[in-house]
């Protein structure tokens, strides 16, 4: 059986993986991501 708390903790997981990863990114990139996941966030209103 497949728990809520089981999915948790593979979310979890799986966020300290992409976070984890984005560390090792230039600054240049994440500049990039931040503007990009702005420009997603405003054009839905």
């Amino acid at each position: 059986m497949y728990s809520i708390e089981m999915a948790y903790a593979r979310m979890r997981e799986l966020q300290d993986l992409a976070n984890r990863s984005r560390a090792h990114l230039p600054a240049a990139v994440r500049r990039a991501e931040a503007a990009e996941a702005r420009a997603r966030r405003t054009k839905k209103r």
